[in-house]
């Protein structure tokens, strides 16, 4: 299962269609994939597994996301003020 991951990173070029986000704003997509990315993170960090699977998420959440939300996000998740739930 790495292996596969490790090769869709490897050929990732831009985000992949998503049917849970059909139109054309992608700001919902850019949220949840956020998210899940540290969601993914926190839980395979408790136990120990390996974050390569996360990369995904973070890959697509970085070609849809203006990079000043996502740098408000960190700084509001630093702060311990961010609004989602991870």
């Amino acid at each position: 299962m790495a292996e596969d991951i490790k090769a869709k990173l490897e050929n990732y070029r831009t985000a992949p269609f998503d049917a849970r986000f059909p139109n054309q704003n992608q700001t919902r997509n850019c949220w949840s994939n956020y998210l899940d990315y540290h969601r993914c993170q926190k839980a395979l960090t408790a136990k120990g597994a390996d974050l390569t699977p996360c990369e995904w998420y973070k890959r697509v959440y970085t070609s849809i996301c203006p990079m000043s939300w996502v740098e408000k996000w960190d700084e509001q998740r630093e702060e311990g003020t961010f609004p989602g739930k991870i």
